[in-house]
C-alpha cells in the first residue's frame, strides 16, 4: 500500500516556530513530525509513501535524504503553488496510483488510531473513500446517516450547512480527523481544479457514491499545529 503525508501547510498557527523551518520538522519529543507520520505508517505495513512540499520544501527533502527510513519517499512539490488537501491528492494523483487503496494524513496530527483497523473496515465495506472520524468539539462537523455514510457537513458558528445526500432526520456529527483511506478509483472521480479541500470533493461524491465514516474510539487524538498542543502531544508520545 501506498500514503500521502499532507505536510505543505505554512505551520501559520505555529509562528514564530515556523518562521524557519516547515511544520513537518517542528520537533515533538526531540523527533520532526514528519518522522512520526512515516513511523506512523511504517507500523501499518505501508511500503511507498508521498510527501507533498510548499513552505520550506527543500528542509524536508534534505531531512528525508538524511534519514534511514527502510520505506520508499517520493515528493510532490507544490513550491509554486499550494494546493490544500484536494488538490495535493489530485496533483500526488500518478504517484499514487495502483491497485491498492491509499492512506491520505496530515503531519500535524499525532493519534492512537489502529490505522490497520481503518484499513479493514475501508475494505470490508468496499467504500470509495473512509474518514476517520471521532466525538470532539469543534466547529466544523461532518454529517452521517446510521450506516455511517456521508450524508453532509455544516459549520455552527457561521450555521452554514452542505448536504451530500436527501435532507435525513437523525444524522449524526462527528469531527474529521485528518486521516482517511482512497480506493484507487478516487482519483479518476476527482473534478475539481486548482486549489481545494478534499472534503469538497467527498461532499460531491457522497450523493452516489459510498463515503463511509470511521468512528476512531482510540484514546488520543491531538492536532499540534495549534499553539500549546505540542505539549500534550509531547506527554502521549512520551508514554506509548
Amino acid at each position: 500500500m501506498k500514503a500521502i503525508i499532507f505536510a505543505a501547510g505554512m505551520g501559520t498557527r505555529l509562528k514564530p516556530i515556523t518562521n524557519n523551518i516547515p511544520k513537518a520538522l517542528v520537533p515533538l519529543n526531540g523527533k520532526p513530525l514528519i518522522d512520526h507520520a512515516i513511523e506512523k505508517l511504517i507500523d501499518a505495513g505501508i511500503h511507498e509513501i508521498v510527501i507533498n512540499i510548499h513552505h520550506f520544501g527543500d528542509l524536508i527533502i534534505n531531512h528525508i535524504k538524511k534519514s534511514s527510513h527502510p520505506v520508499s519517499i517520493q515528493f510532490s512539490d507544490e513550491r509554486d503553488q499550494l494546493l490544500e488537501t484536494g488538490g495535493a491528492v489530485r496533483k500526488a494523483a500518478p504517484l499514487l496510483k495502483d491497485n491498492a487503496p491509499v492512506i491520505a494524513l496530515n503531519v500535524d496530527i499525532i493519534s492512537s488510531i489502529n490505522l490497520n483497523e481503518l484499513i479493514n473496515q475501508h475494505i470490508e465495506t468496499n467504500a470509495l473513500a473512509t474518514l476517520a472520524v471521532r466525538k470532539r468539539e469543534t466547529s466544523r462537523y461532518l454529517l452521517f446517516n446510521s450506516k455511517m455514510e456521508l450524508a453532509g457537513w455544516k459549520n455552527i458558528n457561521t450555521n452554514e450547512v452542505k448536504m451530500a445526500r436527501e435532507p435525513q432526520n437523525n444524522l449524526i456529527q462527528f469531527a474529521f480527523s485528518g486521516i482517511q483511506v482512497l480506493s484507487p478509483q478516487f482519483f479518476d472521480l476527482i473534478t475539481e481544479t486548482g486549489k481545494f479541500s478534499i472534503i469538497e470533493t467527498y461532499l460531491r461524491l457522497a450523493s452516489t457514491q459510498k463515503i463511509m465514516g470511521f468512528h476512531d474510539k482510540s484514546s488520543f487524538w491531538i492536532d499540534v499545529g495549534k499553539p500549546g498542543e505540542i505539549e500534550k502531544a509531547e506527554k502521549f508520545s512520551s508514554n506509548k
